[in-house]
């Protein structure tokens, strides 16, 4: 038996979705602007992770230009039916509802290929997708109620599917609309056939500080559905501001080969019970069942700080990727963690190496396109990241430098410009889409540049060698003080600001290392 320590995703890890096949477990997760998309991880007990590819990886899968910051991926769905591999997801663009939708996909092994996107003709978020014992196929989901009785009052819809015809077919049936009267965005819904009925779990409450998990049971897929008299069944709202794990959601079972259950879900890491700059991650869960309904951390009734595993026997070996593993390394290009922004980072950039080439484009941070950006999630509260920068192929007006970003409203930089008269270091920091730009002074002459950021709980510093030039509070950089769903990134960005781009910048070090800080009773 083996301790895993929640999270078992740190970092920005939302709504996660699980299923297994034999002795491996397969999850994704939101994406959101991020590209590549749904990251698809594998493991054999809970604890090794690692990222065998992503759904979204091809370029011209699904339109991102233009899509905001927070829109994008949201809630995946994986699953194995009929001999395949199944994602169901949204793309959604928040200022232009009518662009992306549902879409489906297919693959015979999860690490890819997956099939270009089904789109599905229904609206609304959060597909789910269930197989019953005769081989059919039900497709589930959540939309705003078509006649609300409150403000943000949401449903959820049941309807078969056709492989065959890659459509949706039949009756659609509307069998949820929350557990609680009054509760918000009903949510995250997943189906299961489970000795002999079928049972609902679904979010509600809006996944923030008041999200919460219930369920409901019914002998038929297309329901009636009756929710258990305990919803819901769990939450850590009534913890109140006190408990540094807030917003538990979005969960999804799995069982054991052992027949032993667990759930995976959402929560936030908030020291300060509101603020969390680290996203929402995945939590593991122990389920057990009692009186045919799912008890979540039975006797304890919040997430637990370690799951014990009962059939791994070893424990994870350092230096396997999991992203909790608190081993310093540079992170070459080949590692998964690497993200871009609306593209894929071979879009943006050439891998030379250990090395990344960067070529200059004219997009900034400030606006939803696919600006010269490569990054990383930041998974660990107490992080040092430091980057050598080679930029002597940086034109006259082109600038690179390294960004802690949140999105394009709100984000902190340092940078290195190249004038008429040598380089030049600045910083900005965004908020709200407010800039305060601050010229920082001249660089001597020099091929490399080393920038650095060391965080510390809610204390950011970003440096030039050891000089301290920009600070950040992430008590303002994170989603509960900006709004949208993400965490920060941390990241290289290289721009002519508009003008023709004619430069280059190498990214020649990008170093990761979580810091082990003794917080003592924090």
């Amino acid at each position: 038996m083996i301790e895993v320590a929640n999270p078992i995703l740190p970092g920005c890890h939302p709504d996660p979705s699980i299923c297994r096949v034999g002795e491996w477990y397969y999850l994704v997760t939101s994406t959101f602007e991020y590209l590549p998309g749904l990251p698809v991880l594998r493991s054999r007990d809970l604890a090794r992770w690692e990222t065998i590819g992503h759904v979204i990886d091809r370029p011209g899968m699904l339109d991102f230009e233009g899509i905001g910051s927070s829109g994008g991926l949201y809630a995946p769905t994986i699953r194995h039916g009929l001999g395949l591999y199944w994602v169901v997801c949204t793309l959604v663009d928040r200022e232009d509802p009518s662009r992306g939708g549902n879409f489906l996909v297919t693959a015979s092994d999860p690490a890819g290929p997956w099939s270009d996107p089904v789109l599905l003709d229904v609206a609304g978020i959060d597909p789910s997708i269930a197989f019953d014992d005769g081989g059919r196929v039900w497709l589930h989901g959540t939309r705003l109620a078509a006649d609300p009785e409150w403000h943000d009052q949401t449903e959820v819809w049941v309807r078969e599917y056709a492989p065959d015809r890659s459509a949706l077919v039949g009756e659609e049936h509307v069998i949820w609309r929350g557990a609680v009267h009054g509760a918000v965005w009903a949510e995250g819904p997943h189906l299961y056939r489970i000795d002999g009925s079928w049972f609902l779990l679904a979010a509600e409450g809006g996944t923030e500080f008041h999200h919460a998990v219930s369920v409901a049971r019914a002998d038929a897929v297309t329901g009636p559905y009756v929710g258990n008299r305990a919803n819901p069944v769990f939450t850590h709202r009534h913890l109140g501001r006190t408990s540094t794990v807030i917003g538990a959601g979005h969960a999804d079972l799995v069982q054991a080969a052992d027949g032993s259950w667990f759930a995976v879900m959402l929560a936030m890491r908030a020291d300060d019970g509101h603020h969390y700059p680290l996203g929402r991650e995945t939590f593991l869960c122990p389920v057990v069942w009692e009186d045919g309904w799912p008890v979540f951390a039975p006797g304890e009734g919040r997430l637990p700080a370690t799951v014990r595993i009962p059939w791994a026997l070893e424990e994870p070996t350092p230096g396997e990727w999991q992203p909790d593993d608190r081993i310093a390394g540079v992170v070459v290009p080949s590692d998964p963690r690497w993200t871009a922004l609306r593209a894929l980072p071979s879009q943006v950039a050439v891998a030379e190496g250990d090395a990344w080439r960067l070529p200059v484009r004219a997009a900034t941070l400030h606006e939803p396109s696919s600006p010269a950006f490569l990054g990383v999630r930041q998974q660990h509260a107490d992080v040092d990241v430091r980057c050598v920068l080679e930029v002597r192929g940086l034109a006259e007006g082109e600038s690179a430098g390294l960004v802690l970003r949140q999105s394009e409203l709100d984000h902190v930089a340092l940078a290195v410009t190249r004038t008429a008269e040598g380089l030049r270091l600045s910083s900005e920091e965004c908020r709200a889409g407010d800039r305060q730009q601050r010229g920082l002074g001249a660089l001597s002459a020099a091929d490399e540049v080393e920038l650095a950021l060391s965080g510390r709980g809610y204390a950011y510093s970003l440096r030039h060698g050891e000089t301290e030039l920009a600070v950040a509070d992430g008590r303002e950089l994170d989603a509960s003080a900006t709004g949208g769903f993400l965490g920060l990134w941390v990241g290289i960005h290289a721009t002519s600001a508009g003008a023709e781009p004619r430069g280059e910048v190498r990214i020649t070090r990008f170093e990761y290392a979580p810091a082990l800080v003794d917080h003592g009773d924090r």
